[in-house]
C-alpha cells in the first residue's frame, strides 16, 4: 500500500510516498481503509523535525475517516463499520496519510451520518483538542473566555463547545471573520490590537503566548495548544497546554454534536494522496479557513 512518510526533515519537498506492507491489527485494534485524512499543522511540524526522530521513518497523518476492513481480537468493531479515529503520535512509523491505518479500538468512533468522509476527517484532532482544552480550563457557566484564533480549526470548535457550556465567549480573529465566529456562538468579537478586557480564561489557539496571558484576570486560567510552549504562570494564573489524547468515547460525543448540527466541520480543499506535497505547500502558505484533506 501507499504511505506518506518523511525520512529527512525539511519543507514540503521532504514528504515522500512509499510502498509498504498493509499493516495487520493486533488485539483490541482495527484496520481502517482510509477514505479521507486531514492535513494538520502538526504534520508540518513532524516534517520539519520539530518533534525529533532524526534517522527514523516517520508516518504523517493523525485524522482518519474510513471503513473498518480488519479487526483484532476483542476490538468491539466489525468489518464494514464506517468510522473516524485519531491516530496519536508524532513519531509513529505509519500514520493516516496512507491507504490503510491500524489504530487502537478505543480511539475509534462511528462516523457522522450527516457529513461525508472528507468533512468527517476534519473532526478528530481539532475537535478533541478543543474539547480537552476546555476540560483543562474547567470553566463554569457565566464565566468569560477569550479564544484566540477563533476562526481556525481548533478555535472554531472551541467557540461552539464553550458556548454550549454557557460560557461567555470573546472571539479574537481577523476582521473579516466576525460574522462567522458570531455564527458559532461568540458573544463578543475583537480583532487586531484591540484589547478584549479582563477575562476568566484564555484558550490560545493562535499561539499568542504571553501577550494573551496579559488579558487573564488574577487567579484565572490559560490553556495553550502546543505542549510545553505555554507561558509561565504570573499573578496566580494557572497555565498549561493541551496534549490531545485519543479518546473514542469523547470523539463519539463530538460526532453526535456534528449530527445535531451543533458542530460545524470545514474543509478548505481536497487533494489526492499522490498530491500530498502540494497539500503541504498549500498549508505552508497559510490563510486557510478549514482543513486540507487527502483522499487516497
Amino acid at each position: 500500500m501507499r504511505a506518506v512518510v518523511v525520512t529527512t526533515f525539511g519543507g514540503p519537498e521532504a514528504v515522500e510516498i512509499v510502498e509498504v506492507a498493509v499493516p495487520e491489527p493486533g488485539a483490541r485494534q482495527v484496520r481502517i481503509k482510509v477514505a479521507a485524512a486531514a492535513v494538520n499543522p502538526v504534520d508540518a511540524g513532524v516534517r520539519a523535525g520539530v518533534f525529533g526522530g532524526a534517522g527514523k521513518r516517520l508516518g504523517l497523518g493523525w485524522d482518519v475517516a474510513g471503513v473498518v476492513d480488519a479487526v483484532g481480537v476483542a476490538s468491539g468493531w466489525s468489518v464494514g463499520d464506517e468510522v473516524v479515529a485519531l491516530a496519536y503520535g508524532p513519531a509513529k512509523p505509519l500514520g493516516t496519510h496512507a491507504d490503510h491505518v491500524v489504530v487502537d479500538a478505543d480511539a475509534v468512533a462511528a462516523a457522522p451520518r450527516s457529513v461525508d468522509a472528507v468533512h468527517a476527517a476534519s473532526l478528530p484532532l481539532n475537535a478533541l483538542a478543543a474539547a480537552q482544552a476546555l476540560d483543562g480550563l474547567g470553566l463554569e457557566p457565566g464565566q468569560k473566555l477569550l479564544i484566540t484564533g477563533a476562526a481556525g480549526a481548533v478555535g472554531g470548535y472551541a467557540v461552539q463547545l464553550a458556548a454550549r457550556l454557557g460560557v461567555h465567549v470573546t472571539a479574537l480573529a481577523r476582521e473579516g471573520d466576525e460574522e462567522f465566529v458570531r455564527s458559532l456562538g461568540a458573544d463578543r468579537f475583537v480583532s487586531g490590537a484591540v484589547a478584549p478586557g479582563s477575562v476568566d480564561a484564555v484558550l490560545d489557539a493562535a499561539i499568542l503566548g504571553a501577550d494573551a496571558l496579559e488579558w487573564v484576570r488574577d487567579g484565572g486560567a490559560f490553556m495553550g495548544v502546543i505542549p510545553g510552549a505555554h507561558p509561565e504562570s504570573v499573578r496566580g494564573v494557572r497555565t498549561g497546554a493541551v496534549e490531545v489524547a485519543a479518546d473514542g468515547a469523547r470523539l463519539a460525543e463530538l460526532v453526535a454534536l456534528v449530527d445535531e448540527g451543533a458542530l460545524t466541520t470545514r474543509v478548505a480543499e481536497t487533494y489526492a494522496l499522490d498530491e500530498v506535497g502540494k497539500a503541504h505547500a498549500r498549508l505552508a502558505e497559510g490563510g486557510l479557513r478549514g482543513r486540507l484533506v487527502l483522499v487516497p
